[in-house]
């Protein structure tokens, strides 16, 4: 059994053509007739040949993968996103590498550099942290990159997001529409658009059935579960609590059903929980969370075929492409007790 990996020498001498015509053929270059260029493939794949992907990016070829840079594998928002993203790059023969940051600026920083040096051909970001203090040093790379839903809208690259503001305004009429007047908000985190746009959407929707602002039914939930869950105490604490809770996704929302009946109350005969981003969990729970829906799946497809259209250079390519939200009515919510 061979011990050693395969070279681009052995596959030269298997298929009698020199190291350079190999080299054209791993690379997909022209000038090389396709009789020549079946025999060497059909000897690299009996030798089980793999060309490493900076060997290939230094020849002046593709490595045929994009780099998906995310905070974590862990979270079902990312796992929806890279789903979508991995449906677009298998349809077009690419394979994907996952780096993760762990939320780690510098990690982040360090991952995208070694990404964009020569190991991939183009990079989709998931939620990036510290973009703004490398973009003009990784645009300069020449690297094409596309961003999924970013910290802030500012950043010289195209950027793939969902209407969070109208998701907002969504949740909080349909908990109108079912009679709820004293509605809680669990924010997300302050340094993300789309926390400020989810809170801007409740806020704007109670103004616009002219009810008052109350600073008090608003509490930091930092998009965890026990972020929520103490938000939803804290909430629940108050002399007159809220009849309803939106929570800025479904991870806090959890946590609030969670506060909810560990206050004896039910769930939604004592208080409405509404959440946001629809993740697969979400229509699992008992009972079956009431949501506004990210197109997560959709947003990782679109952000690939931006990518796509950029490598290739056809098709078009939007600055900023912002998808719908929708709500998904479950059993979170019901209308307002006596």
């Amino acid at each position: 059994m061979r011990s050693s990996p395969v070279t681009l020498a052995d596959v030269a001498a298997q298929a009698g053509v020199s190291r350079m015509t190999v080299s054209k053929v791993v690379n997909k270059q022209p000038g090389i007739s396709d009789s020549t260029r079946q025999r060497v493939l059909q000897v690299i794949d009996e030798l089980g040949y793999t060309a490493h992907p900076s060997a290939r990016a230094l020849a002046g070829g593709r490595t045929d993968t994009l780099g998906v840079v995310v905070p974590s594998i862990g979270p079902q928002y990312i796992s929806e996103v890279v789903r979508g993203a991995d449906l677009v790059a298998y349809e077009a023969g690419l394979d994907l590498l996952i780096s993760t940051t762990q939320e780690d600026t510098a990690h982040e920083r360090q991952n995208v550099g070694r990404l964009s040096r020569g190991l991939v051909d183009g990079l989709l970001m998931v939620l990036p942290r510290s973009l703004d203090r490398y973009a003009a040093t990784l645009k300069q790379s020449g690297v094409p990159v596309v961003i999924i839903a970013a910290a802030n809208t500012t950043m010289p690259f195209p950027l793939v997001d969902a209407d969070h503001y109208r998701g907002a305004r969504l949740a909080v009429a349909h908990l109108l529409e079912l009679g709820h007047r004293r509605i809680g908000f669990i924010a997300g985190r302050a340094d993300t658009t789309a926390s400020l746009e989810r809170l801007r959407g409740y806020r704007e929707g109670l103004l616009t059935a002219g009810l008052p602002f109350d600073a008090a039914l608003i509490r930091p939930g930092e998009y965890t579960q026990p972020g929520g869950f103490q938000a939803a105490q804290a909430l629940l604490d108050l002399p007159e609590r809220p009849t309803a809770i939106f929570a800025a996704n479904d991870v806090s929302a959890f946590g609030a059903v969670e506060a909810v009946k560990d206050r004896g109350l039910r769930v939604p005969h004592d208080v409405s929980v509404i959440g946001f981003d629809d993740i697969p969990q979400a229509g699992q729970v008992h009972p079956a969370l009431t949501t506004v829906r990210q197109p997560l799946v959709d947003m990782g497809a679109a952000g690939t075929r931006q990518l796509l259209n950029l490598l290739q250079g056809v098709g078009s390519v939007s600055d900023r492409l912002v998808l719908p939200t929708e709500l998904v009515i479950r059993a979170s919510t019901s209308p307002l007790t006596p």
